[in-house]
């Protein structure tokens, strides 16, 4: 088993995948749901971590010097990114921002290894959308020595239309000029799942095959 499958898998056991009806921000009904807010406890985080450590590895070798998390979400994935890459000989900084500035003390808007423009980051986080958030991050790291962003790891591609025909991950990538690589694809959820069973169900059976399929041929976009 690949490790993109038993992510996949991993999604399942943690309740972050779900299959069904359900009304994303944009308004589009979507046949599944992702929330990768369910990794709420440490053993959940950590495996978490190891994914994203994979992924870091995968496509982007040795050739950085940190990871980033924006706040909320980014934060726990940064730091348990960083612990496994370290348990695989890879020691790397890691460094989040606040969302509310101190008034007293460190009034630093970021939490971490120390940064300048030499520093090179991936950033991490859970889906993206319009990049709406990764853009706020850019602008933060900007006024904090203005390190290089080299890359950003995200858990699912949707593979789905952003604010025109393009990819929604395409358009932010295009806009930003930054490579961006998910864990996993809808396609690659497809594929592992259909008709297979876990832990006794089938969650992509024929019929719900055809809602994710029938969904992608109007929203979504390779």
């Amino acid at each position: 088993m690949t490790y993109k499958e038993e992510f996949i898998e991993y999604l399942i056991e943690c309740d972050a995948l779900k299959f069904g009806e359900f009304q994303l921000k944009s308004g589009r009904i979507a046949p599944y749901f992702i929330n990768t807010g369910m990794f709420d406890t440490g053993r959940k985080i950590k495996k978490l971590g190891q994914f994203y450590a994979r992924a870091i590895q995968d496509h982007f070798s040795t050739d950085f010097d940190g990871i980033y998390g924006p706040a909320y979400k980014g934060i726990p994935l940064c730091i348990s990114a960083a612990q496994a890459l370290a348990d695989s000989g890879m020691d790397k900084g890691y460094v989040f921002n606040r969302k509310e500035a101190k008034t007293y003390a460190d009034k630093s808007v970021i939490v971490g290894m120390p940064l300048t423009s030499e520093t090179r980051l991936i950033l991490v986080d859970d889906v993206i959308t319009s990049g709406k958030a990764i853009r706020e991050s850019l602008d933060i790291l900007k006024a904090c020595s203005n390190p290089k962003v080299c890359g950003i790891i995200i858990s699912v591609n949707r593979q789905e239309k952003g604010n025109t025909d393009k990819n929604a991950l395409k358009e932010v990538e295009e806009i930003l000029g930054i490579p961006i690589h998910a864990i996993v694809t809808i396609t690659d959820i497809k594929t592992c799942l259909h008709n297979k069973k876990i832990n006794g169900q089938i969650l992509i059976d024929d019929q719900m095959l055809a809602k994710i399929n029938n969904y992608l041929e109007t929203y979504g976009a390779a």
